[in-house]
């Protein structure tokens, strides 16, 4: 199997052209087989760029743990730059099939090569059942979960929720630390008021335009970056009253922008697609 590896802010995956391979067996056990460290190829997950009916590929998207997810924010862009930059749809405005639905990118080229892409992720889910999660909506029209309290551990923390085409759960804390990330994260994705389980960004608001995210996902546990977390950030920040539209997010792999448009109600990510190198399993 031929395959490549790539990064966007640190958040990287395996990636397998299905245009040109042809996979057997379990996929689930492939991902979690690649994306080990010390004995794999190393990654987040697993990402399959694949022929598509209704776009110019189709993106699938496995975590280091096997489960699949409907999408991924970083990972979109690294499809969207492997699809121009491997002559598969020579295009700098690319629609991507994911299982949260077809999504938009305009692709910035640098010396013939994708340098940086910005999504269109579409719109927030902010009703519980879109989450999903059972915590009560704190307002009912519309339904939504703002500032909900919750406490792990003697930690009294507040959650705002945002589906992205995949839950989240953001909390804006005076500290990112260790602590929260690395054990209160895992206690929080595992809830069972999450039945999906759930991504949880833990976030510093250094000003009304700019933050510090760092994510414990789903399925990967700490990552470097997290796209759809990154725009959930963005819609935490509106609901509840701490950043403007448009932010900077500070991720430990690098820099993201995202923007809430009022008029569409959508959600743009702007941020960079990485080559890394590529080989044979």
């Amino acid at each position: 199997m031929r395959f490549t590896k790539m990064q966007g802010a640190g958040n990287d995956y395996v990636y397998v052209d299905c245009f040109r391979e042809n996979l057997t067996g379990s996929i689930p056990e492939l991902a979690i087989a690649v994306s080990d460290r010390r004995f794999g190829i190393g990654s987040d997950g697993l990402i399959l760029i694949m022929p598509s009916e209704k776009a110019d590929a189709r993106m699938r998207m496995f975590n280091a743990d096997g489960s699949e997810s409907a999408m991924c924010g970083n990972g979109i862009r690294c499809v969207a730059k492997y699809v121009y930059d491997h002559d598969i749809a020579k295009k700098e405005k690319l629609k991507i099939e994911t299982d949260a639905g077809v999504l938009s990118l305009d692709l910035e080229i640098k010396s013939g090569l994708v340098s940086r892409v910005c999504v269109d992720m579409g719109e927030p889910g902010l009703a519980p059942e879109r989450i999903p999660t059972t915590l009560p909506a704190t307002s009912i029209d519309p339904p939504k979960i703002v500032n909900y309290p919750i406490e792990y551990d003697g930690h009294k923390l507040f959650a705002t929720c945002v589906s992205m085409g995949n839950p989240h759960c953001v909390i804006f804390v005076p500290e990112a630390t260790d602590e929260l990330v690395l054990q209160i994260g895992p206690q929080i994705e595992n809830d069972p008021r999450f039945p999906k389980r759930t991504n949880v960004e833990f976030v510093e608001v250094l000003a009304p335009g700019e933050v510090n995210q760092r994510t414990w996902e789903r399925g990967s546990g700490e990552t470097w970056a997290c796209g759809t977390g990154a725009s959930a950030v963005c819609v935490a920040g509106v609901l509840t009253g701490v950043t403007n539209r448009r932010i900077l997010n500070h991720l430990r792999g690098g820099d993201l922008v995202l923007e809430w448009n009022e008029a569409t109600n959508h959600v743009l990510m702007t941020g960079p697609a990485v080559e890394v190198f590529s080989g044979d399993w």
